[in-house]
């Protein structure tokens, strides 16, 4: 029997092949669904009932003109036909417009939107405020002080002010700091260069150890009181501190000053061996000591046999000073062995205290040791390394929980406090030089606005951009000094030189470090340096602080934030909804009236999305989620077509209304209003909830839209299925984590759901058999069919998504007509003069797409 005979069609008619063999395997299976069954009837009755009224276009059009026709002239028949044709034509072309991306009308009429790209810059976001630590937790928002059995914790010791800048330090403090003190990397190194030259230039960034090293150094070389003796010839000192060896000295004047007051003897610089002077080099009219300056401080210190340590922070400014030979940079301090030894130094005392054997303290420190590896703890912390004060305050509270003086639930609220507190001494005060008489700053001058508020932009910038690369950063980081300045200092005109950024610098003093990453530029994945703060915890703690402590400051951020929603970047945008979004949750009726509301209304799709993000975000929270879920619900029945739009966009993330059959009614509601015209944003947010757990029930009510009586309906569940076609998952996917789409990021969405969850292919089949069986909907589907066929594999030959056709195609093809569709389909791709299939692909399409039966039978025959 030949091939066709076998098939009982005539030759070519189901599977592609070269013109020379072309054949069709085994005849298709007979047996359908009683869905389907019903879909192919209501087609047809459709197309009959349809054919007087030209609507939609029937593919046996001819022969229903014939039979209407009766004794009309062939003329008029020819102009019935053409009618027709030119209506299946315009409705093709709305369901083309219907499928469309939302963010299209911006972006041209056929070009690629970045709607894939925003929602990666989305999901890398949320990470940064997701670590389980809503922003309500933090239930203190400034930690000052607190007592944990015997031992006395004060956050503000070390706070710097005027009053650690003069005066002598106390032999006790100089005990304490030997006790405790970790050597830093190269500290040798810096020893031997203090004690042969006598002054050194040290800089670092503040808070990270360098004031404990400098005095480390200057103790060391000036002969520790630990004997009683001293080493340079100087007297001795007594164990009570009644003498003092080292002095800080007042940075008010500058180096010259003390090297005036060395070389005339003056009572101001006092009998002492070691001088700390903290150069601030931000300060307005101080001065910057060039090479000549330090060497007469080394000549007058030598005359006097002293030494002097000057901390300096790392930046363009003090460069030529580390750059000559008294610089050096001093490195981070071990944060994890300082707080090993400070937690022995507290565990140590408590069981000298209360008479406890070595053993038990050993077990003590082993027990909070393993505390500090917890999870949850690190979690709560949220710091990627700790600096000293840090080190030395989670020392503090780890001693108190093992002591039994913390319960678990205040050990982590403190541990929280740590990120806040760096966030408030960050924002404390910046601005106070500007808010003070011209005549009360040094030398009756102010300082410029832009300098002042630069560092605090960039923190605020990082906090809301961070992952973003550091160009966006940086420029986003200019905006937004501008902003406040002009805010402070309306009077005068913001000024900053343009080549004298620091970002050396601006990593340093705002804990922020560099990595090599990845950014999309138009469609496509260029390298690029990204920037992070150096802990999870410190993006939510910096916008905690300046929401909720700065009120002042909350109308030019909003200013700013409103730039950035129009910016063109979907790392940028995106990443400024979510934030936004947080600081909603601070303060929600305050961030509904200036920034949801106003851009939810807006004319451009964009500020729309990103009002709709910023709710979701706000949504994501227990305590926002009512008010969120009554915002929207009222926007989808009563609001203006913008608001129905963002409404729409937001029900999209599945946390705008109480369940999934709400979040579907608000869409449909959307969906039908004034004949479909946001039919296209409905439809698409119905596809994005597929990539939720409660996929089924949304292909359910896809399934009822296509069989229910009004045509709207029918539109909203045809238009639905198409665009599912057409979309992938990175599109759509909400998160990444324990998402079993998450590694299918470029998949078609139909196809990683059919690879992934295998219940759902036979109703997403049944959808798609639908809307190719619907003329008006058949030549868009037919395309989005072709689009998946072509994501089997990639261009280079490597699999790409075959195993989701593998699974997705046999179910579509059951019968023969459908098989004569695949096949004239393949064969239309391989005839495609752009982009022609090759013949082997389109084969091993069809083998993926017959019954397992008849390709057995066929394997057999050609064995």
């Amino acid at each position: 029997m030949s091939d066709d005979q076998r098939a009982g069609v005539g030759a070519g008619q189901d599977r592609p092949q070269k013109a020379d063999d072309a054949r069709a395997p085994g005849a298709g299976e007979k047996a359908r669904s009683t869905d389907r069954d019903k879909d192919r009837d209501r087609s047809r009755d459709k197309d009959r009932d349809e054919a007087p009224r030209a609507d939609d276009g029937k593919a046996d059009g001819a022969d229903g003109a014939e039979k209407g026709a009766g004794g009309d002239s062939a003329e008029q028949e020819r102009e019935e036909r053409e009618e027709q044709e030119r209506e299946r034509e315009r409705a093709a072309g709305r369901f083309k417009e219907h499928t469309r991306d939302p963010l299209a009308e911006e972006q041209g009429e056929d070009a690629p939107t970045d709607l894939a790209s925003a929602a990666r810059a989305r999901r890398a976001t949320r990470m940064l405020f997701d670590a389980g630590r809503d922003l309500h937790s933090f239930d203190r928002s400034y930690f000052a002080s607190a007592h944990i059995g015997d031992i006395h914790l004060r956050m503000d010791a070390r706070r710097s002010g005027s009053a650690l800048r003069g005066g002598p330090v106390p032999e006790e403090e100089l005990r304490r700091l030997r006790r405790v003190h970790v050597e830093p990397e190269g500290y040798v190194r810096l020893r031997e260069a203090l004690t042969a030259r006598r002054l050194l230039v040290l800089g670092a960034a503040p808070g990270t150890g360098r004031t404990s090293t400098a005095l480390s150094l200057l103790d060391e070389v000036t002969g520790p009181a630990t004997n009683g003796t001293a080493t340079n010839g100087t007297e001795s000192r007594s164990a009570t501190g009644a003498t003092a060896r080292i002095r800080r000295v007042d940075p008010a004047g500058g180096t010259r000053r003390l090297a005036d007051c060395l070389g005339d003897g003056d009572e101001e610089a006092g009998h002492f061996s070691g001088y700390l002077f903290e150069l601030s080099l931000t300060r307005p009219g101080t001065p910057v000591p060039d090479e000549m300056d330090l060497d007469e401080l080394a000549a007058a210190l030598a005359r006097r046999d002293a030494f002097a340590v000057v901390v300096v922070p790392v930046g363009s400014a003090a460069d030529p000073m580390l750059a000559g030979r008294y610089g050096a940079l001093c490195p981070p301090a071990p944060t994890g062995e300082l707080l090993v030894t400070r937690l022995r130094e507290l565990l140590e005392e408590q069981g000298t205290a209360t008479g406890s054997d070595v053993g038990r303290v050993a077990g003590l420190l082993a027990e909070a040791e393993a505390l500090w590896t917890r999870p949850e703890v690190r979690n709560a912390v949220g710091l990627d390394d700790l600096r000293p004060a840090e080190a030395e305050v989670l020392a503090s509270l780890l001693a108190g929980h093992v002591l039994g003086d913390l319960t678990r639930e205040q050990l982590l609220s403190d541990c929280r406090s740590l990120a806040a507190r760096q966030a408030q001494e960050w924002f404390a005060g910046v601005d106070r030089a500007l808010a003070a008489p011209a005549g009360d700053g040094p030398d009756g001058e102010r300082p410029g606005a832009a300098n002042l508020f630069h560092p605090v932009a960039f923190r605020i910038a990082l906090a809301v951009l961070g992952g973003a690369s550091h160009s966006a950063v940086a420029a986003a980081t200019h905006l937004l000094t501008w902003e406040l300045s002009v805010q402070s200092d309306p009077d005068r005109t913001p000024a900053r030189p343009l080549f004298c950024d620091d970002p050396r610098s601006d990593l340093a003093l705002s804990r922020a470090e560099l990595k090599d990453g990845r950014v999309e530029v138009a469609g496509a994945e260029v390298a690029s340096r990204l920037i992070w703060y150096r802990g999870p915890a410190l993006p939510a703690a910096v916008l905690s602080e300046l929401w909720d402590r700065h009120f002042a400051v909350r109308a030019p951020v909003v200013r700013w934030l409103r730039l950035l929603a129009d910016d063109p970047r979907s790392q940028v945008w995106m990443r400024t909804a979510v934030a936004a979004g947080e600081l909603c949750v601070r303060d929600f009726d305050h961030g509904y009236a200036e920034l949801i509301r106003p851009l939810a209304d807006a004319a451009t799709p964009r500020r729309r999305v990103f009002a709709a993000t910023a709710l979701d975000q706000a949504a994501g929270h227990d305590s926002h989620r009512r008010i969120v879920h009554k915002v929207v619900g009222d926007w989808s029945r009563y609001g203006t077509a913008p608001l129905r739009w963002t409404a729409a966009m937001a029900l999209g993330y599945g946390n705008s209304a109480a369940t999934t059959g709400d979040t579907l009614d608000a869409l449909a509601r959307i969906a039908v209003r004034d004949e479909g015209d946001q039919l296209a944003v409905a439809s698409f947010n119905v596809v994005r909830l597929l990539a939720l757990p409660d996929a089924p029930a949304v292909l359910r009510r896809v399934a009822d839209w296509t069989h229910h009586k009004r045509e709207i309906h029918q539109d909203l569940g045809l238009v639905t299925t198409v665009r599912l076609a057409l979309t992938t998952v990175d599109e759509v996917l909400v998160d990444d984590a324990g998402s079993p789409l998450g590694d299918r990021g470029d998949w078609p969405l139909p196809l990683a759901l059919a690879a992934a969850r295998p219940e759902l292919v036979r109703p997403m089949a049944d959808l798609l058999w639908t809307a190719l069986n619907t003329p008006r909907s058949k030549e868009v589907a037919t395309d989005a069919l072709e689009t998946l066929l072509r994501s089997a594999v990639r261009g280079d030959g490597e699999e790409w998504a075959r195993p989701g056709l593998a699974a997705l195609l046999p179910a579509l093809t059951t019968e023969e007509h459908d098989r004569r569709r695949l096949d004239w389909l393949l064969r239309r791709m391989m005839n495609d003069p752009e982009d022609p299939l090759p013949d082997a692909q389109a084969r091993s399409l069809w083998w993926l797409a017959v019954a397992s039966r008849d390709r057995t039978r066929e394997e057999a025959r050609h064995g």
